[in-house]
This record gives structure tokens, sequence and C-alpha cells, in this order.
């Protein structure tokens, strides 16, 4: 609105010089775009991303399995664990060894980390693995890849709003650079006659 009121006020103002003008029209394009390409290029890398993130959600879903494993017994916390944030992150989950079988009937063993508080020998718990039984992360869900996607198209749009108010700044600042050197220069011209008696007759 400041732009359009500069444009209106410029006009027919006798005082108005050409960089004036240029500055409220500068700034009445940068507030278009700000309003027809931030939103239009939030929503594309939006959309980009959340198509991306839902079909690797698929293929996580469609290559990790949830299993049953069960406890044989727990591990003892590491001596070198000494560091009371990490020991403060760790205090929610548990070592131990266990037994699983892969969904491709392959038994395994070995060291996992579980969320049962007091594992004890023959407590069940799940875990998630590849075909073969070696372990994997969780897979993203749905709402999570979406989220994702929501901040990459957030991110996008302010990004955008940064470049064109970037743009806008440093065409300001090269007119106003511009501005400064005819001002010096007419001050050099008129400078070595300012002050003097009869300067003009």
């Amino acid at each position: 609105m400041r732009a359009i009121g500069g444009l209106w006020r410029w006009r027919h103002n006798p005082l108005r010089r050409a960089t004036d003008l240029v500055e409220a029209w500068l700034a009445l394009v940068a507030l278009l775009f700000v309003l027809v390409v931030t939103p239009v290029t939030g929503l594309l890398v939006g959309g980009a991303a959340q198509d991306a993130l839902q079909r690797a959600a698929r293929a996580q879903h469609a290559a990790r399995y949830e299993v049953t494993a069960t406890v044989v017994r727990r591990l003892t916390r590491s001596p070198l664990e000494a560091d009371p944030e990490v020991s403060a992150l760790r205090d929610s989950r548990s070592r131990v060894t266990a037994d699983w079988r892969a969904p491709d009937g392959t038994a395994r063993h070995g060291p996992v980390v579980t969320t049962l508080k007091t594992p004890h020998s023959g407590d069940h718990f799940t875990l998630w693995t590849d075909v073969h039984g070696t372990l994997v992360a969780r897979p993203m869900d749905p709402v999570t890849a979406t989220t994702h996607a929501v901040l990459a198209g957030l991110g996008a749009a302010m990004l955008t709003v940064g470049l064109v108010e970037g743009m806008r700044r440093l065409v300001l600042w090269r007119m106003v650079r511009r501005r400064y050197a005819r001002w010096d220069r007419a001050w050099e011209r008129a400078g070595p006659d300012w002050g003097r008696t009869g300067t003009g007759s």
C-alpha cells in the first residue's frame, strides 16, 4: 500500500525527481512479486516435496518390516557413558541382547536398543528390519512427510521474499549512490564560488 501511495503522491508533485518515481515503481513491483510469486513458489516447492516424500515413505513401508524380538539378557551400560546429558537421553532406553526372526525366515541374534524400561529375559518388543533381518529405522509416516513438505514450501516462500527484498534494496542502494555522486559533482562545480560576495554578477 505504501508503494501505491508513493506513486499517487509523486504523480504531479513539482519536486518529483525521476529517481523518486523509479523508487515508487520499484516498491510496487516488489510488492506484486511478493504477493504473486511467493505463494506460487511455496506451492510448487511444497507440492514437489510432498510427492517425493510420500513416494519415499511408501518405498520405506514396502521395504521395512516390523518384527517381534525376544530379550535374551540386558546389557550393562558402558563405563564410557559418564556424560550426564548422554545418560539422561538414554534413560528411557535399554540395550539388550535379543533374538528375532527376519521376514525371510533367517534367525537373527545381537545387541539392540529397546524402549523397555526394565527388560527381563523373555520379554517381547518390536523392531524394524529389512527383508534379511538387518535393523533399520522406523519408516516415515505420511503425516511426517506432509509436515516436512509444508515446511519446505514455507521455507521456499520465505526465501523468495528475502530474494525479492534483497534485489529491491540492492537496486535502491545503487540509485542512492548515483544520486550522491551527482550531488558531489554539482557541489564541486559550485564549490569554488560558494559564499563569495558578488558571485554570479
